[in-house]
């Protein structure tokens, strides 16, 4: 019924929880698949995923859109949807995904995300996140459909060219195309738990300003790179 693509990049401590949310959903296992597409880990990401995915391989094209990409044309169902490894989705993530395209003329849809790390400083962060995405939906003007959560129908995205490969901002520029071939919806129950480990270390401001500032330079940038770039583990989330 639908095919779920992680791509990952040197995982192997937060993959596990990704993998144990994802089989462990309200939707039977045999209704859907995993993919995980790995960018050359050079840990155990890809012997931890291959517990629990239908698939792993390594990536051919190039940054994370490209991953995705890949495993999109992998898929075996027409339903798609996309997560990152270091996200934890609720129980009833894949069943909100699959009832979002109950209409036929929705063609993408996309949820709000929740802190993992229960602490202060992550939940005003989770609630300013939210706030640009329904500001986005009540507008109409953008939709903020991050690569944690979203889900297609996988012919119209493969119609529409699929996610461009971007530094940045490919996760927002996929729904422009998307909007175009049918309805783009926002689902409230599509709920993922999202790692703020990089606006940790590297400020949560500062992070966001380089992320528009790529997006403003045409999605690509010699200046900074989100491209497998490392964290530190030491990173105390909310400190």
């Amino acid at each position: 019924m639908i095919s779920v693509v992680i791509p990952a990049f040197n995982e192997e401590k937060r993959i596990r929880r990704n993998l144990e949310a994802l089989s462990s959903q309200t939707v039977s296992r045999d209704k859907y698949e995993l993919i995980v597409v790995d960018g050359g880990s050079h840990d155990k990401t890809c012997e931890i995923a291959r517990n629990y995915a239908d698939l792993v391989f390594v990536q051919e094209s190039e940054r994370v859109a490209g991953a995705r990409n890949d495993g999109f044309l992998r898929a075996r169902s027409n339903l798609v949807a996309t997560t990152d490894a270091d996200s934890i989705v609720k129980p009833d993530w894949i069943e909100h995904a699959i009832n979002s395209f109950s209409d036929p003329d929705v063609v993408l849809a996309f949820g709000p995300v929740t802190p993992i790390e229960k602490n202060v400083v992550d939940k005003r962060y989770a609630l300013l996140f939210n706030g640009i995405i329904k500001i986005g939906v009540y507008t109409g003007l953008y939709y903020y459909t991050l690569g944690c959560n979203t889900a297609f129908r996988k012919d119209v995205l493969i119609n529409a060219g699929m996610y461009r490969i971007m530094d940045a901002g490919d996760d927002l520029e996929i729904a422009v195309r998307m909007r175009k071939k049918g309805k783009v919806i926002f689902s409230p129950g599509m709920k993922v738990g999202f790692d703020f480990r990089r606006y940790h270390e590297f400020g949560f401001w500062n992070t966001l300003y380089e992320w528009y500032y790529i997006v403003l330079q045409g999605g690509f940038s010699d200046k900074y790179s989100y491209t497998r770039r490392e964290y530190s583990d030491d990173i105390i989330q909310g400190k």
